[in-house]
């Protein structure tokens, strides 16, 4: 099959998995897994190479970046469960101060939601966002609410070790350069913040009523300090951010030993502890400290056991989409976008954004949004990929796409995402408000997201 019949199966394909996860409720890996099948029946490949190209797809994301996930889950949760989350926030808190409480929620949740999951995130820092509010005459809830949110969501979409990017770093070719994408994370974190904050300071404004379930300040006090209390002893802060730091700085060192050219026995020992494997199990090995220094080892198995839980799915879904990108390809599908590359050149680095804001819209998970773009665009260094086709070829048009895909995850979060209802259930938001502030939250800063990231491929590329 070529041709416009072709392109007409692959978003019909696309449309299918749509329907799968949103409508029918069939388990993203399944409808990911069936859409990959059809696809690879209905555009013609040869039925004795199917399951080769499922099987490469499939077993690919494990070689590569699998063991990288886990262990980023791993550390948030280790950070979650000793309190090093409460004490990054803590920080945060002194840093800007209280004149500024929706600057510093935001900030505390950008930071949290780096290892941790935005919506563990939210619930941890949650009970802070409320003690604030009741103490602070100038912290508006709601206003309070969507800052945390923002903070948190950004980070979750643009800065590994979060699953997503890693994941899309990976399909992009980029597994090696993590301290890269970490890095233009950030930078693209910047304006997506600001637009968060100017978004919290507008919505403080409106009429729209927050209903805590507690109802006094002594109440929220009390079970601020209860949450506190449960932790026990707080970590340090040099220990909290230690696990987050520590591999930032290794991957970042051995990148500039690389790039360097430098040889030696010190550059081969900075490349080894800067590859993301090696970083991420001595940022482990500081979380290990954490359960130590906070009593809490004997509780290190079953953070094990439920991170291997959590991750196992993300993992298959990845997989799963990783043989979408592998059908897609072999499927010629490539080959007829690059016949048709003037137009996509004016498309450019806005083709990933839009279908990645098409699957978040329409089926919820950020992560499934940024695992299957990322796997329909495939590496920058394969001739027979998106990224070819689009003219993305270069590591900095790779780094630069893993942005616009996370600008797309964010673009909106609504009755479909869980997030979505972590968000008003806790914030005692009905959910006619919530469209008015997380929704239209997501909407804005994913879309000054892409309109920045633009900027940048423009100077850039």
């Amino acid at each position: 099959m070529t041709g416009i019949p072709l392109l007409i199966t692959f978003f019909l394909a696309i449309v299918v998995m749509i329907v799968a996860i949103s409508k029918l409720k069939i388990h993203p890996f399944l409808s990911l897994m069936g859409t990959s099948l059809l696809l690879a029946i209905a555009v013609g490949l040869p039925l004795a190479k199917i399951p080769g190209i499922v099987g490469a797809g499939f077993s690919g994301i494990f070689s590569s970046i699998g063991l990288v996930i886990i262990l980023g889950a791993l550390i948030g949760l280790v950070l979650e469960r000793t309190g090093g989350a409460i004490r990054l926030a803590d920080v945060v808190i002194r840093c800007v101060g209280e004149k500024h409480p929706q600057l510093a929620i935001m900030l505390m949740g950008w930071i949290v939601s780096i290892p941790v999951f935005c919506d563990s995130g939210f619930v941890i820092l949650n009970p802070i966002r409320k003690a604030l509010c009741k103490k602070l005459r100038n912290a508006s809830p709601v206003g309070m609410a969507v800052a945390l949110s923002g903070g948190l969501y950004v980070s979750h979409v643009f800065i590994p070790p979060t699953p997503g990017p890693i994941a899309a770093a990976g399909f992009l070719g980029l597994a090696d350069d993590l301290a890269a994408v970490i890095l233009v994370g950030i930078a693209a974190s910047i304006p997506a913040l600001i637009a968060a904050y100017l978004f919290s300071r507008h919505i403080a404004n409106q009429d729209i009523q927050i209903q805590d379930p507690e109802g006094a300040s002594d109440t929220v006090e009390k079970d601020y300090d209860a949450l506190v209390a449960e932790y026990g002893r707080l970590p340090s802060a040099g220990a909290s951010f230690a696990p987050i730091i520590v591999p930032i700085l290794l991957m970042a060192l051995g990148s500039v030993a690389a790039m360097a050219g430098m040889e030696g026995a010190a550059a081969t020992g900075l490349k080894f502890l800067g590859t993301p494997i090696i970083a991420l199990i001595i940022g482990l090995l500081f979380t290990v400290y954490l359960l130590f220094a906070t009593s809490k080892m004997g509780m290190f198995y079953q953070v094990t056991e439920e991170t291997l839980k959590t991750v196992g799915p993300i993992l298959f879904i990845t997989a799963a989409g990783a043989v979408l990108g592998k059908v897609i390809s072999a499927a010629g599908f490539v080959e007829f976008m690059k016949t048709n590359a003037a137009f996509l050149a004016s498309v450019g680095i806005f083709f990933p954004f839009v279908i990645s804001a098409i699957l978040k819209t329409a089926q919820g998970s950020s992560t499934v949004a940024i695992t299957t773009t990322a796997g329909i665009m495939g590496m920058f260094s394969d001739s027979a990929s998106m990224m070819t086709a689009l003219g993305l070829t270069t590591p900095m048009a790779a780094l630069l796409t893993v942005m616009a895909i996370g600008a797309g995850a964010m673009t909106v979060s609504h009755a479909n995402d869980s997030y979505f209802w972590v968000v008003t259930n806790f914030t005692g938001m009905d959910p006619q408000d919530g469209y008015r502030t997380q929704t239209m939250m997501t909407l804005v800063v994913g879309i000054v997201s892409m309109i920045s990231i633009f900027a940048a491929s423009l100077i850039l590329l």
